[in-house]
């Protein structure tokens, strides 16, 4: 507040330059009243990226962290293009993607493995090893004597390093495609220990000794460089420690009283000459005043929040101004980072009350963190240091409550957590095919689709292949990352009528993920084409699906032979395809297909160790004409037949009263086409939906042995329709 009147004061009288003046003058002033923020400690990394830079410290990683690495070798961009589209005066369309290869060191010390990798917060590897995008990840543990990288050697010739006693990653062929064709910032969770570690492992040094200073509630630890001292003043803060230095070698061991712990007893004082501290006494006492807050606040990396930092507060009030909070560069649950927060305000509460102790002469129990009760005094206290003078031996004892960590523990929390879904990648399930004409947009684009889906909810695409059969594969586009609903069928579907709403039959579908979901349907969203299936080569519409639980579900309430595909209604058989036609099929190139009669898909995802195949069926369909309906045959006064149908038309499914469906063939022909038991055949051709069949015709053909039938087809400009069969008695 300070500073904002003061800065307005200052402006007013000596513009620019007196508010500049007031606004110093009113921090300090706000700072002496109000107190200010106070951050100890290294700052953690919030907004880590992996960099490359010269003399940037590698750092030490222990137990289970979360750290970005720095990039040490890398190639330039590959690029990659793929070529789609063209044809029947088409532009062809061309699609850039790219790569990189690159090393990136993750420890100065050797570690057991890596879990989780994130590229711009973003799961790049799982838990179980799969990466999300394409390429490849090999992990160089940090052995004495690990090889060179083969793919680093072949780019950098004889020169190329192994990196021994360093821990590293080696991306090949990274795909860019979801990090915007860019290198992302990467993270990696590194596996350095397994199980606790202690301070022994973090100060490995031949001539420090370290003895019962076990680290329990660290799940990891990340020393990025700095002295032995460096690394002790921090975690002397949430584990006090006693040093030992009168030997050959510096013995550290904790420096925290416990329950049950023994407590010498101190001989008395003894005196000394005018000068010395304490006079006659040999004792002095001293109580700290300071600013430190009763309440302190440990920042940290979160286990349960996939390492994000945290904060956890000590119970007490804060003192002046804002919390007072340490930053510590260690991986902890919430619980344990509130028990260190605790234990740090308690360990500063009692390091408040020191006192000088004289004594005659030292004796081998009493060394640093020992427990003592000094003669006359109440409580028990800690020896922090000891000094030879002239007089004595001089002890620096402080305060310490041994009961202090035998109550209730707090506990903390790690707020909202929202970790970052972890599936496999999973292997890639396709169906492909052909679909008629749906009466929107161009009648002579062909529409050849692939439902591409998988068992895991983390597959996350695949590439799309045609084989003609000539022995080459054609890109022929992408499956999106949202999976088809795709399936097998249980039972047979028996046949019906498709003119009628079949309420008598229903359907057994086993889906490829017990998750996938089917939903209901009115009639007026069935009319709208909702729920359109293929089933085999028939294609539905349901109204109802039941859930039988394990990815069964019933379906019934069908409309049958949609699309013109009546003819296969009575076609059916079990495990046949199940495919529902929504937004999730994936459109394929048709020009990697051409006029091929049987073509291959085949879809590659970064799951697949082979791609997943399947035959294109009815290939052609979209340009096949629809067979005939209301056939009759009716005698003549002549004693000829008339023989007459309607015609339907491709796309044109709306039944509107009086009016012709649109014509979508270049040429109006149809064939007319007689069997008989024996195999003989007669055809006839017309442009015209009736055929005259005169008196003596119509007598040979009465006359050919039995079955005996009429067939009629459109003549389309690829291909026949499927017959109208007219049985002949």
């Amino acid at each position: 507040m300070a500073t904002l009147v003061l800065t307005a004061i200052g402006t007013a009288l000596g513009g620019p330059l007196g508010g500049a003046i007031g606004s110093i003058a009113g921090r300090v002033l706000d700072s002496a009243i109000i107190g200010s923020p106070k951050h100890e400690g290294p700052r953690l990394k919030d907004l880590s990226v992996t960099t490359s830079s010269y003399g940037t410290p590698i750092p030490r990683h222990f137990g289970k962290v979360r750290s970005a690495g720095s990039i040490i070798w890398a190639t330039e961009l590959v690029e990659h293009s793929e070529k789609s589209g063209g044809g029947k005066g088409k532009p062809s369309i061309t699609t850039y993607n790219y790569s990189i290869s690159c090393a990136v060191a993750l420890a100065s010390r050797h570690i057991k493995g890596i879990g989780r990798v994130w590229a711009d917060g973003n799961l790049l590897r799982g838990s179980e090893g799969d990466l999300k995008a394409g390429g490849k990840l090999r992990i160089y543990l940090g052995d004495e004597d690990q090889a060179q990288d083969p793919l680093m050697a072949a780019d950098m010739g004889p020169a190329c390093p192994a990196f021994r006693g360093l821990a590293y990653a080696v991306f090949e062929d990274l795909a860019l495609a979801d990090f915007g064709n860019r290198i992302p910032a990467l993270t990696f969770e590194i596996i350095a220990d397994d199980g606790e570690f202690g301070l022994s492992e973090l100060l490995p040094g031949e001539d420090i000794a370290v003895r019962a200073m076990p680290l329990p509630e660290l799940t990891g630890f990340t020393h990025d460089g700095g002295s032995d001292a460096n690394l002790l003043s921090l975690l002397q803060d949430f584990y006090p420690i006693s040093c030992q230095g009168g030997g050959a070698e510096l013995v550290i061991t904790s420096a925290v009283g416990v329950s049950g712990e023994s407590v010498t007893d101190l001989p008395p004082t003894v005196a000394s000459k005018d000068g010395e501290f304490a006079g006659q006494t040999g004792v002095r006492r001293k109580r700290r005043i300071d600013n430190h807050a009763d309440a302190v606040g440990v920042r940290y990396y979160d286990l349960d929040r996939d390492y994000q930092p945290g904060l956890q507060r000590s119970r007490g009030k804060p003192g002046r101004g804002q919390i007072e909070t340490i930053e510590f560069p260690a991986c902890l649950v919430a619980n344990h980072a509130r028990q260190l927060a605790d234990r740090m305000a308690d360990t500063r509460e009692q390091s408040r009350e020191t006192m000088s102790y004289r004594i005659a002469t030292i004796d081998d129990d009493l060394r640093c963190g020992t427990l003592v009760r000094p003669a006359g005094e109440r409580g028990v206290w800690q020896i922090r240091a000891w000094e030879w003078r002239a007089e004595g031996v001089e002890l620096e004892l402080e305060a310490v409550d041994i009961t202090a960590n035998t109550g209730l523990l707090a506990s903390g929390d790690a707020g909202i957590i929202r970790p970052a879904t972890d599936e496999p990648v999973g292997e890639s399930v396709i169906q492909a095919f052909e679909l008629p004409w749906d009466g929107l947009g161009s009648g002579t684009e062909r529409k050849i689709y692939a439902a591409v889906s998988s068992q895991s909810s983390g597959w996350n695409g695949a590439a799309l292949y045609v084989d003609i059969g000539n022995g080459s594969l054609k890109p022929a586009g992408t499956a999106a990352r949202t999976r088809a609903t795709i399936g097998t069928v249980s039972t047979a579907l028996p046949a019906a009528s498709p003119h009628l709403f079949d309420r008598a039959n229903s359907l057994v579908v086993e889906l490829v993920d017990p998750k996938f979901m089917l939903a209901e349907a009115d009639m007026i969203a069935l009319a709208q084409g909702a729920n359109r299936t293929r089933v085999g080569k028939e294609l539905i519409q349901f109204a109802s699906a039941e859930s039988l639980g394990a990815g069964l579900w019933r379906i019934s309430g069908l409309l049958r032979g949609r699309g013109g595909t009546e003819t296969a209604i009575a076609d059916h058989k079990v495990g046949e395809g199940f495919a529902l036609l929504d937004s999730t099929l994936s459109s394929i190139d048709v020009t990697t297909i051409g006029s091929a009669p049987t073509a291959t898909a085949l879809a590659l995802g970064n799951g697949d160790l082979a791609p997943a195949t399947t035959t294109i069926a009815e290939l052609g369909s979209f340009f096949r004409p629809l067979t005939p309906v209301k056939a009759q045959l009716k005698a003549q006064t002549d004693g000829a037949r008339l023989l007459t149908w309607v015609r339907r038309a491709r796309g044109g499914w709306q039944w509107l009263d009086e009016v012709d469906v649109p014509f979508s063939e270049t040429v109006e022909s149809y064939e007319v086409r007689f069997r008989d038991g024996s195999g003989d055949t007669l055809s006839w051709t017309t442009s015209v939906t009736n055929l005259i069949l005169a008196q003596q015709i119509w007598e040979e053909l009465t006359s050919k042995p039995s079955p005996k039938h009429l067939e009629i087809r459109q003549i389309g400009s690829s291909s026949m329709s499927p017959p109208l069969i007219i049985s002949i008695s």
